[in-house]
């Protein structure tokens, strides 16, 4: 009987390496340090992909794993019993942009210094990561003039596109390519998408208007922002 009383007090409180107190303080820091990083990510965040639920999910994750590190402590067994377990979950979102990666490990850094108790370095980490990316932002660091866009231009069918637009392209433009052509409307108009180069000097507007003139006011596009946004 006695022997079976020490194995059950052995087993019973598997909470004696942290306190409520550890506990407590570990989720309020997390919480509060992931909502620090969800705002600057909403600060910097520049296009069209933003994404609420992202911003929830980098805070969730910033307390879910303080709290796994939190359980996990210095057990082996409990790390294996944990890879085991995270191996069977496959994740089927993409991510839109490789930044976002970023805040993802800067998220689950904060949750690993919290969930450690190293709540001055999730303090200084927060503070420092979030100064690099609002300077970065801020001044608007490694940009670049991207003058290469997306035109799709619709003509007759019987029209060839170099004989049409030859000497227009060589007016405005540095380069072109071609990079599709199909038939549209029962093959009487043909559709051809091809990579521009603006030169310097040529406004837009008034490109498409000159090609309006030469495609018989047929559907004309120029995708100005490719690079920014997911097609």
């Amino acid at each position: 009987m006695d022997e079976l009383m020490r194995e059950i007090n052995q087993f019973s409180d598997l909470t004696s390496t942290f306190t409520m107190l550890d506990v407590a303080v570990m989720f309020g820091l997390s919480f509060l340090l992931t909502l620090v990083l969800g705002m600057v990510y909403r600060w910097t965040h520049r296009g069209v992909s933003y994404s609420q639920t992202f911003v929830h999910t980098l805070v969730i994750m910033g307390i879910t794993v303080a709290f796994v590190m939190l359980i996990v402590g210095s057990n082996l067994a409990r790390a294996f019993t944990l890879v085991g377990a995270l191996s069977i979950i496959r994740f089927r979102s993409a991510v839109k942009e490789t930044r976002d990666l970023g805040f993802v490990f800067m998220a689950m850094a904060i949750g690993m210094a919290c969930g450690t108790r190293f709540y001055l370095l999730a303090i200084f980490a927060t503070l420092a990561l979030s100064c690099v990316v609002l300077v970065m932002s801020k001044l608007n660091l490694f940009a670049k003039v991207i003058r290469e866009r997306i035109l799709i231009v619709r003509l007759p069918a019987g029209h060839d596109f170099y004989e049409t637009f030859r000497d227009l392209f060589r007016k405005t433009l540095d380069h072109y390519s071609v990079i599709s052509v199909e038939t549209v409307r029962n093959e009487t108009l043909q559709e051809v998408v091809a990579s521009v180069e603006l030169a310097r000097n040529t406004d837009p507007t008034e490109f498409l208007e000159a090609i309006r003139r030469l495609n018989d006011n047929n559907k004309v596009s120029l995708i100005l922002g490719q690079q920014e946004i997911d097609l």
